[in-house]
């Protein structure tokens, strides 16, 4: 017996005492339940605040107490034991969910359009064969979707040059959604009591995204992480982009965003993987900048191969019955919605950080470049056990190139900040919405290159930082 040991073990300083453990947790998880509370009440109070037109500053305020909130959560979340971190994410998911389900829009309208291309299909009508407006759609017609007379005032309402009235965006030409998202749109309908309005849609999206959470979780546990997975799958779940965009302004991104999950952390490289991926290019195409990542480190042909074939062949059957109907309309708005959003070749709208350097007529060359090139990185030298991390990095670089000015399109983002845990690229959703709705208070400021300049900064900062352990345990070996 070695005369020298201590009759008792004592706690080291690195290890506090079990007692002393459990208290932090304890606090944590108080802690943590109160800032959920918070955070829910805030959407809550938010989305019935008023409309981005005539409220768009005390939107702002909202959304950035909402996004301090969950900062907050997302940290202590952390210290919290596993189990309690699991009901902790469920509960506070479907908390900020619920809350989003107390107004109508306020921000967007493509909601509106989601609903009259159900309708249209529940009548066995193609929604890419005639535009809202169109005469041959008007028996489908009713005064929620377009209201008439004195209900024509407020907002998200349009009038044609013909003068009708309607709540949908753009109300003369087609649609622009994929087959997929189509699909959610009709069985939405399919399944909406008469009268119901807006709510299925937002319900919808709910359910959308708490199953996205649910996903994630198993998706932590599938790769024998189960200890990171709840505060991982919090930064979906709690993340205010989620209850504001996915839930209250319904937008079927969400759905991409369930499908690119599963795709990537529920199947490995080939047909699988690549079936889902399609799915959720068939929802919204921006998905198709996780392709990359899912080959990542893939070298044999025949299961790339797989992998393409099965995305190509699930985009494909899914628009069969809408190009036997339609034909070539299957495109429906999609070229003039790219014109219009200055997504043709020559215009100059996008590519803000880029023209902060280069002259504008070189900015989306460049632009092109460095997408192609990142997607040949993620695709030579990513991890194929974390595809995830290449898809993450390629759709972050785009967005930040692009910097669209809807918050909504960095959904994808977030799911895929959710898998990886790089929480620095949740800047790139936080620099959309206060591009989309700071535009209307400081018209003629530059905040489009100010909002994504920050974000790329921060995830420059972030990357950095990530970094460092990594050289220090290079320099002095792997010895604790």
């Amino acid at each position: 017996m070695n005369d020298t040991a201590p009759a008792h073990p004592r706690p080291s300083a690195d290890r506090p005492a079990a007692p002393a453990r459990r208290t932090t947790a304890r606090v944590a998880t108080a802690v943590t339940a109160v800032l959920l509370a918070a955070l829910t009440a805030v959407v809550a109070d938010t989305v019935r605040a008023g409309d981005d037109q005539h409220d768009a500053g005390r939107l702002l305020a909202g959304y950035a107490v909402a996004w301090a909130l969950f900062a907050a959560a997302a940290w202590t979340v952390r210290k919290v034991p596993r189990r309690a971190a699991t009901a902790l994410v469920l509960a506070g998911a479907a908390a900020v969910a619920a809350a989003a389900l107390a107004a109508p829009p306020r921000t967007s309208t493509d909601m509106y359009r989601y609903a009259w291309d159900g309708r249209v299909q529940s009548a066995g009508i193609s929604p890419y064969a005639h535009p809202p407006a169109a005469p041959q759609l008007a028996r489908l017609r009713d005064g929620w979707l377009f209201p008439s007379g004195a209900a024509c005032t407020g907002w998200g309402l349009t009038r044609t040059s013909e003068g009708l009235c309607t709540r949908i965006n753009r109300p003369t030409v087609p649609t622009i959604y994929p087959p997929v998202a189509e699909g959610w749109f009709a069985a939405v309908h399919l399944l909406s009591p008469p009268g119901s309005r807006h709510k299925p849609l937002q319900t919808g999206g709910a359910v959308l995204a708490f199953g996205t959470t649910v996903a994630l979780l198993a998706v932590g546990r599938r790769r024998g992480d189960p200890h990171r997975a709840p505060a991982r799958a919090a930064l979906w779940g709690w993340c205010p982009a989620v209850p504001f965009e996915a839930v209250d302004n319904a937008h079927v991104d969400t759905l991409g965003v369930l499908f690119t999950v599963l795709a990537l952390g529920t199947a490995t490289a080939g047909a699988r993987r690549g079936a889902l991926l399609g799915a959720a290019v068939a929802v919204k195409l921006l998905p198709v900048l996780a392709l990359p990542g899912a080959l990542s480190g893939q070298r044999g042909p025949a299961r790339i191969a797989r992998t393409v074939a099965a995305l190509l062949a699930v985009v494909a059957l899914s628009y069969l019955p809408y190009v036997i109907a339609s034909g070539a309309g299957v495109l429906g708005y999609l070229p003039g919605y790219l014109q219009e959003e200055g997504y043709q070749p020559g215009d100059v709208h996008r590519f803000a950080l880029l023209r902060l350097l280069l002259p504008d007529a070189a900015a989306e060359a460049t632009a092109v470049l460095l997408l192609v090139g990142t997607a040949g990185y993620v695709w030579w030298r990513g991890d194929p056990l974390r595809p995830w991390r290449g898809a993450l990095l390629l759709t972050g670089v785009a967005l930040l190139l692009m910097s669209p000015g809807y918050p909504w399109y960095a959904l994808l983002v977030v799911g895929l900040v959710a898998l990886d845990g790089r929480w620095e690229w949740l800047t790139v959703p936080l620099a959309g919405t206060v591009l989309y709705l700071g535009g209307r208070l400081l018209p003629g400021v530059p905040l489009q290159a100010w909002t994504y300049g920050t974000a790329a900064v921060c995830v420059a900062v972030g990357a950095g930082l990530r970094a460092l352990p990594a050289r220090r345990r290079k320099r002095y070996g792997a010895h604790p």
